[in-house]
């Protein structure tokens, strides 16, 4: 089965930016403008989440000082292969506020955490809105979520699910290759080999 995606006539602004994100790991100094960082949460905000839930809470770091204390404690000892994000002009720090019904009884029943994959969406909707606005991105699974919490005096109620590095790519980053085709991933009615 081909499947035609390069130049499709379809082929928009979104397919455009989708296919020009990747992950950056290393930024300009300067300083990313405030409206930019408010328009990226404020995409983040508008995510669809299960039963409406939008457990999402972030707390960004935009300032030297807060991000090298954060980075201090999430980024220590076992996680320090991490410490490259402390040089990022924001982090985002995306938090889960737990629903009892829609994430802890969801869990019970369905065997799935719900609040993964709303913070999932709402930060790739950041991800996507930063791109868009001539910022790069790198999403962060590797810290201490329990210090990282602390340091930013996060309510005991509030689960630090995932971190994002922002800021202006510096250079030409390589652009990682490799993605699996449609053909390997993509099955109509069923799985055929």
């Amino acid at each position: 089965m081909k499947i035609e995606t390069e130049n499709s006539p379809t082929t928009g602004n979104f397919s455009e930016l989708v296919r020009n994100r990747h992950s950056v790991r290393k930024f300009l100094p300067d300083t990313v403008e405030r409206e930019k960082i408010v328009a990226c949460i404020e995409a983040a905000r508008l995510a669809p989440s299960a039963e409406n839930v939008q457990p999402w809470r972030f707390v960004v770091l935009d300032e030297p000082d807060a991000i090298e204390n954060f980075g201090a404690s999430a980024f220590s000892g076992l996680y320090r292969f991490s410490r490259w994000a402390a040089q990022a002009p924001v982090i985002v720090a995306i938090f889960a506020e737990l629903d009892w019904i829609a994430n802890r009884l969801g869990k019970q029943i369905q065997g799935t955490n719900y609040y993964l994959i709303d913070i999932g969406i709402a930060g790739e909707h950041i991800v996507l809105q930063a791109r868009e606005l001539g910022l790069g991105s790198c999403w962060i699974g590797w810290f201490d979520a329990a210090k990282g919490a602390r340091a930013l005096n996060a309510p005991g109620k509030w689960k630090l699910a995932a971190l994002l590095a922002l800021g202006y790519p510096a250079g030409n980053q390589a652009k990682i290759k490799g993605k699996r085709s449609l053909e390997d991933i993509l099955f109509f009615n069923g799985y055929k080999k």
